[in-house]
């Protein structure tokens, strides 16, 4: 007897989840398409194969969502993390059991126990940071290893040259708890930058007083200048999240986020009449405008509106480009849609504030600002969908 024909295998659909205020309730919805983060990681972690490749998940995994993006990463195969705050720390640690966890604000003094119980390291950024580390060990015995971070030209956080040289002589004790060797680029997106070769080869140099001992350098763009970069371990963040870690050259990286967000009104606005806030922006001809819900309260920054003087930035309002008018306020921002046909855009309507060819890097251009900014921005008012 012949066999049934198999029906043909359909598509795995995407598991969803949200979180927030209810769609209905929300001025708009923000999307994070967390298999474009595994497909981030993947890409970033085969280009600088056999080095580890960590992720940075600090600011709420850059306003992507901690828990969800730590789960995903973990499942893409993410074994080390590195957060800004130890309390960062405890929600990874929740979910990423096994993980390494590094804490980049350093450690702070009584901070100790709390270090651990989340079992996670911190980045020592200075002798005083050192001295407390090191009076806690002795006290507690404590063997969870810490990072030292060098600053080799950021001038921010981090060990002077020196001071890191001195601390390799603790190399001959067995239990001297360094497990890894930081240093961060300063200039890495552009990659001319005299001050790039400088840290690299300090770098190098620092590390041959620290033999045996894990090293990292390079951040998202420090992974595309070259090998010399890459060391043992790389720590990107922003380059997961959509940002583009090459600026001038086509983005290497998939988006990630999607902002849509609801249209309160479309009025006529008459010639000479002015929209928002200070009366920046005057229609030069009879108008039509949409209110939309949402403001710099949402991540857009009252900066990134059309004015006299300045063109602004646009919008996605069925399926064309609209420009932002007037200034954006706490709730609301205008969008001209007068080159529309009539009823192309209602009340009720979503428009696309970022996805598909708006991408966070221009938006924060046209606010004055970078990709980084916008992402850590969007706020908690979204109702907030993460598809896997």
């Amino acid at each position: 007897m012949a066999r049934e024909p198999k029906p043909p295998a359909q598509p795995a659909r995407p598991t969803i989840a949200t979180g927030g205020p209810a769609e209905i309730e929300a001025g708009g919805t923000l999307t994070i398409d967390l298999a474009a983060i595994a497909a981030n990681y993947r890409a970033l972690a085969t280009r600088v194969l056999p080095t580890e490749c960590a992720a940075v998940v600090k600011g709420d995994a850059y306003g992507c969502g901690l828990d969800q993006v730590t789960t995903s990463l973990g499942r893409a195969g993410c074994k080390t993390f590195f957060v800004a705050h130890l309390s960062e720390a405890r929600r990874v640690r929740a979910l990423a059991p096994e993980a390494a966890i590094y804490v980049l604000n350093g450690f702070t003094s009584g901070a100790g126990p709390a270090f651990v119980e989340a079992y996670a390291r911190p980045v020592i950024n200075s002798s005083v940071e050192l001295a407390e580390w090191d009076q806690f060990i002795a006290a507690s015995g404590w063997r969870g290893g810490a990072a030292v971070h060098v600053d080799t030209g950021m001038n921010r956080l981090g060990l002077s040259v020196d001071e890191t040289a001195a601390v390799a002589a603790r190399l001959q004790s067995e239990n001297h708890g360094i497990a890894l060797l930081m240093s961060h680029l300063a200039c890495a997106e552009t990659p001319a930058q005299p001050l790039n070769d400088r840290q690299i080869r300090q770098f190098r140099e620092i590390r041959t007083l620290f033999r045996g001992i894990p090293s990292s350098l390079a951040n998202s763009s420090g992974i595309f200048l070259d090998g010399s970069t890459h060391c043992d371990l790389v720590r990107p963040g922003a380059a997961l999240y959509g940002v583009n870690p090459t600026p001038g050259s086509p983005n290497p990286m998939r988006p990630v986020v999607e902002v849509q967000v609801r249209v309160l009104q479309v009025r006529s606005v008459a010639r000479g009449a002015t929209v928002g806030y200070g009366a920046t922006w005057t229609a030069k001809h009879a108008s039509r405008i949409a209110v939309l819900a949402a403001g710099y309260a949402d991540g857009f920054m009252r900066a990134a509106a059309m004015t006299e003087a300045d063109p602004g930035r646009d919008v996605i309002v069925a399926d064309r480009r609209c420009r932002i008018v007037g200034r954006i306020s706490m709730d609301l921002l205008a969008v001209d849609v007068t080159e529309l046909p009539e009823g192309a855009v209602r009340r009720g309507d979503f428009v696309a504030l970022i996805g598909g060819n708006l991408g966070v890097d221009p938006i924060g251009t046209q606010a004055g600002t970078i990709g980084y900014e916008v992402l850590t921005n969007l706020g908690r008012r979204y109702h907030r969908v993460w598809k896997s």
